[in-house]
């Protein structure tokens, strides 16, 4: 049995990635959340996937939440490594980041949950990554995030993903000569609290094609920005 974390797993496309890989049969699932005991459509995975699923409780903001998980997983998962994390946590930030219209302390929440999360997650778990033969590491970016990609507004929201995006090339520069492997994913427009009734995906589909997409992955996309159906993203 492979081992997969998932951070942001109560909702949206973090839901439907637990979903997915539970559906696969040969993983166990350690979902992440702030409140798992709030988490009701997570919690109503758990009957049916007794013995493959773990809720854990996740501020992926909180150093000492972060360090009880990698503690919790140590004593767990009991020398068996962890291969795949999925840093999905993400949030969109305050309705004021506009030009002339910025919440800057909200603007530091949303850098702090999407920027500085992800490594903050990573670090706390690379030497069970480090244990599996080729482990993953994935980190839900967005298009918005993309220098390439042009747009005005969402100022927090946008400065976030571009920084994650650079943070997670470079850590996966680090990390190849351990044999892991780094990329970085648009999920595509989904239809989620986040992406509105009006986007392009469900979060299944969306949650099919990052896992076909990681599952793909090779060290010669080390360091890549993928679309959710496998397509290269521009920078």
């Amino acid at each position: 049995m492979k081992h997969c974390i998932i951070s942001g797993a109560n909702r949206g496309v973090g839901l439907a990635l637990v979903s997915h890989y539970l559906a696969e049969g040969n993983w166990h699932v350690h979902a992440c959340c702030r409140q798992p005991e709030k988490a009701d459509a997570l919690r109503a995975l758990v009957p049916a996937n007794l013995g493959r699923i773990t809720l854990h409780t996740l501020d992926v903001t909180d150093q000492a939440s972060v360090d009880a998980l990698a503690e919790a997983l140590a004593k767990t998962l009991d020398g068996q490594p962890v291969d795949l994390l999925i840093n999905n946590a993400g949030i969109k930030g305050s309705k004021h980041q506009s030009r002339d219209d910025m919440d800057y302390d909200a603007w530091a929440e949303t850098f702090a949950v999407n920027a500085m999360a992800p490594l903050r997650v990573t670090e706390a778990l690379l030497p069970q990554l480090k244990a599996a033969d080729g482990a993953k590491i994935a980190t839900i970016s967005s298009q918005m995030g993309a220098i390439c990609n042009e747009g005005t507004g969402q100022y927090a929201y946008r400065s976030s993903k571009a920084a994650v995006n650079k943070v997670m090339s470079i850590l996966a520069q680090e990390v190849a000569a351990d044999g892991l492997i780094c990329i970085l994913l648009h999920p595509g427009w989904v239809k989620t609290d986040m992406g509105g009734p009006y986007a392009q995906i469900t979060p299944a589909e969306s949650a099919a094609g990052i896992a076909a997409t990681i599952e793909k992955a090779t060290q010669a996309d080390n360091g890549g920005f993928f679309k959710w159906n496998g397509e290269p993203h521009g920078w």
